[in-house]
C-alpha cells in the first residue's frame, strides 16, 4: 500500500520522450546561460586577409557602376561580388568550382525572384515558392560544402528582385549585372592564389599544429588527428608544381612529423610534440616559400588523401538524407513565418521568412538557437543604424563607401560573433536595397518585427523537428566558423 500511494503522489511521467525532448529544447532557448553564450566572442585567425578581398569586389562594381552610369543595377551586382565571400581559405581547384557555382546559384535566384514578380502571384503563393527556394539553397550549399555566408544570400538575392522587377527588361539587366560582380568576386577570390598556391593549406597545416599544442593544455587527441586529415587534404588539392613542390613536401614531412608526436604523446613522450608545433608561427606568416626543414628536396613523396571529387560528392550530397531533411525544416519555417508577418499585415513577409532560414542555418539545435538570439539582438541595432543611414539622404558615392566598409566589418566577425556580423549586415542589406527602390527610415522598425517573427518561429520548429539525437542544447554551443 505504501509502494500505490507513492505511485499515486508522484505517477510516472506520462509525457512522450520526443515531446520532453522539445520542451527541455524550448526550455535551454529562454535560458539565461544561453544569452550569456550568445553574447560571447571567439576568437578567429587569418579573417582581415579574405575580409578586404570581399570589400575589394564590392569596391570595384560600386566604382564602374557608377561610372558607367549603370548605378541601378548596382545592387545586384554587389550581390553577384559577395560570391568572393564563400569558400575562403580553399585551394585553387575548391574556389574556382564553390565560387562559380555560388556565382550561377546567385543569377539563377534572382531569375527567379523576377520570374516569380512578373507572374503577380498572391503573397501566399509568393511565401510557398520563395520557401521552397529557401530549401534548393540550403540543399545546394550544404550538399556541396560551401562554407561561407550560408544560403540566406541567395534567398535575399530572390527577395530583392522580387521587389525591384517590374518588366522584363529589368530581370536582363539585373541578372546581367549579378553575373558581371559574380566574376569580380571570383577573380578577388582567385588572384591571391596566383601568387600564393600553398596558402590555404599552410594555414591548414598551421590550424593542424594549434590543434596538437591543445594537447598538451588538456585537449583531446581525436580534434589533433581530424585537424591533420583535413590539412593533408588542403596539400593535396594544391597541386604544387615546379619552386613550389619543395615546400608542398615540407608540409607533408611536417604533418608526418605531427602525427607521429600525436602517437608519441600518447606513449607519454612529449618533447616531439613541442618540436613540431614550434613551426606554427613560420607558417601563419605570408610567404610563398619557407624552408621549413632544413634538408635535400628529393625523395619519395609520402601518400596523400585522394581528394573526393567536387562534383561527385555534391551530387551525392543532394540525395542524403540529412540534407533533404534540414531542407524542410527550412522550408517549413520559412513559410511559416513569412505567412504569419502576411497575416499579420506587415510590409515585407519575405523578410521574416529569410529570417527564419537564417537561424536555422546551425549545425545543431544549440546552433540555431544561438544564431536566432544573435541575429535578433545584432538586427535590432542594424536596423537602428540603417534607420539613421537611410534618414541622413546619403548619396551614391557616400553610400557606397558606407557599404564597402560594413561589408569588411561582417566579414571580420563573421567568425567572432554572428551578432555583431548581424549589426553590420543589417544595414548594409538596407541600404543595398535602398540603392534600387526608395526606402523610408520606418523600414527599420520592420525589419525588427520581421526578424523577431522569424527568429521565434524558426527556433520553435526546430525544437519540434530536433533530433532525439541531438543533445547540444543540454551542453555548451560548439565553435562555428558559419555565418
Amino acid at each position: 500500500m505504501p509502494a500505490a500511494t507513492s505511485d499515486l503522489q508522484n505517477p510516472p511521467d506520462a509525457t512522450p520522450a520526443r515531446l520532453r525532448h522539445s520542451r527541455d529544447a524550448l526550455a535551454h532557448s529562454v535560458s539565461a546561460s544561453t544569452w550569456r553564450r550568445a553574447l560571447e566572442v571567439r576568437s578567429a585567425d587569418a579573417t582581415l586577409a579574405v575580409s578586404l578581398r570581399v570589400g575589394a569586389a564590392a569596391a570595384l562594381v560600386f566604382v564602374a557602376c557608377g561610372l558607367l552610369d549603370l548605378r541601378q543595377y548596382v545592387g545586384f551586382a554587389v550581390l553577384g561580388a559577395l560570391a568572393s565571400a564563400f569558400a575562403r581559405h580553399e585551394p585553387m581547384v575548391r574556389v574556382a568550382a564553390k565560387v562559380t557555382l555560388v556565382g550561377v546559384l546567385v543569377v539563377a535566384f534572382i531569375a527567379g525572384g523576377g520570374l516569380l514578380a512578373l507572374a503577380h502571384v498572391p503573397m501566399w503563393a509568393e511565401v510557398a515558392l520563395m520557401s521552397v527556394g529557401a530549401a534548393v539553397a540550403t540543399m545546394s550549399v550544404s550538399a556541396f560544402r560551401i562554407t561561407g555566408p550560408g544560403p540566406v544570400i541567395l534567398v535575399f538575392a530572390a527577395t530583392a528582385a522580387v521587389g525591384y522587377v517590374t518588366a522584363s527588361g529589368d530581370l536582363v539587366h539585373a541578372c546581367s549585372a549579378a553575373a558581371i560582380g559574380a566574376a569580380v568576386g571570383l577573380l578577388a577570390q582567385t588572384a591571391p592564389l596566383l601568387v600564393l598556391p600553398l596558402g590555404p593549406a599552410r594555414l591548414a597545416v598551421a590550424r593542424a599544429l594549434s590543434a596538437v599544442a591543445a594537447i598538451d593544455r588538456g585537449g583531446s587527441v581525436e580534434p589533433a588527428r581530424a585537424a591533420i586529415a583535413h590539412a593533408r587534404e588542403k596539400v593535396a588539392l594544391s597541386g604544387c608544381r615546379g619552386r613550389d613542390m619543395r615546400h608542398d613536401r615540407d608540409l607533408i614531412a611536417l604533418l608526418d612529423e605531427a602525427e607521429g608526436a600525436v602517437d608519441d604523446w600518447t606513449a607519454g613522450e612529449r618533447r616531439r610534440l613541442l618540436d613540431v608545433v614550434g613551426h606554427e608561427a613560420e607558417l601563419r606568416k605570408i610567404k610563398r616559400h619557407s624552408i621549413i626543414f632544413d634538408r635535400d628536396a628529393e625523395g619519395e613523396v609520402p601518400a596523400l588523401p585522394r581528394p573526393e571529387g567536387f562534383l561527385s560528392t555534391g551530387l551525392c550530397g543532394l540525395r542524403s538524407r540529412a540534407v533533404l531533411g534540414n531542407a524542410a525544416r527550412i522550408a517549413l519555417a520559412s513559410a511559416g513565418a513569412g505567412w504569419f508577418a502576411a497575416a499579420a499585415g506587415l510590409a515585407s513577409p519575405l523578410w521574416a521568412s529569410m529570417g527564419a532560414m537564417a537561424a536555422m542555418q546551425g549545425v545543431s539545435y544549440a546552433m540555431t538557437v544561438q544564431r536566432g538570439i544573435q541575429r535578433l539582438l545584432g538586427n535590432v541595432g542594424g536596423a537602428v543604424i540603417g534607420a539613421l543611414l537611410i534618414a541622413a539622404g546619403l548619396g551614391y558615392w557616400a553610400t557606397a563607401v558606407v557599404i564597402v566598409v560594413l561589408q569588411v566589418c561582417a566579414e571580420v566577425m563573421a567568425a567572432r560573433n554572428y551578432a555583431l556580423t548581424s549589426l553590420a549586415v543589417t544595414p548594409m542589406a538596407l541600404l543595398m536595397v535602398g540603392l534600387g527602390v526608395h526606402l523610408s527610415p520606418e523600414i527599420g522598425v520592420s525589419r525588427i518585427v520581421d526578424t523577431l517573427i522569424g527568429v521565434t518561429i524558426g527556433v520553435v520548429v526546430a525544437a519540434v523537428t530536433i533530433s532525439r539525437s541531438d543533445l547540444h542544447h543540454l551542453q555548451v554551443c560548439p565553435a562555428a566558423d558559419a555565418r
